[in-house]
């Protein structure tokens, strides 16, 4: 069988150094559609070295992203890549990231579920420098027809949206080449940019990074909601429940709940609000 939920779970957690510096962190900023107008002090704070902000979205990224790939390559998971989606993706934060660092990123199997007609990985990285820790990650991804081994079907809930209208909308554009420049940051998936393999994956052209989708929205919230302040944020989780193609439009809808929460969707303008993220939490810095 191409997944061992026992052996996959029972393998040792694989560890690498990874690093990153300013540039890096201003590709990914731009990646994500910053610097718009250029002049703009709310942008320069992520566009320009010495003013700059770190999103907690960067972590995704840093390092070009290994977090997953160790996963991946994991004891026990022999999988075609062609059938892999992400589906989920949480951050926590334990501080503020740095412009700059080297740290060690520590990467695990957390869990392995049977959904049938599909496997799901739950991925964990923890991240920590000299310092001590600074973020982990949780990824889900779902592996088509690798379910019905018998194993734990795991939680399904969803996150109930607000029964109200949102507190605030924003839109936010992607442009054109935005796909092209977010894949320096380290996902070279064809998908995202060429025409022919899009077609045969069934789209009609590039889609856009599900991962930049996660981070545009956290922009706009951090932008809006959170006065420019990327420490503000603790965690951020979404659930991927559609594609955003570039040139189009992301239309953001954001609740403030009680406890200093932020809840959001995101979804394409120009086709009706088709969904692109859905179940999406952010819990600020000194909430439980």
């Amino acid at each position: 069988m191409p997944i061992d939920a026992a052996k996959a779970l029972a393998a040792e957690p694989r560890s690498s150094e990874i690093t990153w510096e300013h540039k890096d962190v201003l590709l990914y900023h731009l990646g994500l559609g910053a610097g718009v107008p250029a002049t703009d002090p709310a942008e320069l704070r992520w566009t320009l070295e010495s003013k700059l902000h770190v999103l907690p979205s960067f972590a995704t990224v840093a390092g070009a992203g290994m977090g997953i790939m160790a996963g991946m390559s994991s004891p026990g998971i022999e999988v075609d890549l062609a059938a892999v989606l992400h589906g989920t993706q949480r951050i926590e934060v334990h501080r503020p990231l740095p412009v700059s660092g080297r740290a060690t990123s520590t990467s695990r199997v957390a869990d392995v579920y049977d959904k049938g007609k599909a496997a799901v990985l739950v991925l964990r990285t923890d991240v920590a420098d000299d310092d001590g820790p600074l973020w982990s990650t949780d990824a889900q991804l779902f592996i088509r027809g690798e379910g019905g081994f018998g194993g734990k079907r795991g939680p399904s809930a969803r996150r109930e949206q607000p029964d109200r209208e949102p507190d605030l909308v924003v839109e936010r554009p992607i442009r054109e080449e935005q796909a092209l420049l977010y894949r320096l940051s380290g996902d070279w998936n064809p998908l995202h940019a060429d025409p022919e393999f899009a077609r045969l994956a069934g789209f009609d052209r590039p889609i856009l990074h599900g991962l930049c989708s996660y981070g545009m929205a956290l922009k706009a919230v951090v932008d809006t909601v959170l006065n420019g302040d990327p420490a503000a944020v603790a965690s951020y989780d979404a659930r991927f429940a559609g594609v955003a193609y570039p040139g189009e439009t992301l239309r953001l809808r954001m609740w403030r709940l009680y406890g200093r929460q932020v809840q959001l969707t995101a979804t394409a303008a120009e086709r009706d609000d088709a969904p692109v993220l859905g179940d999406c939490l952010i819990t600020l810095a000194g909430t439980d």
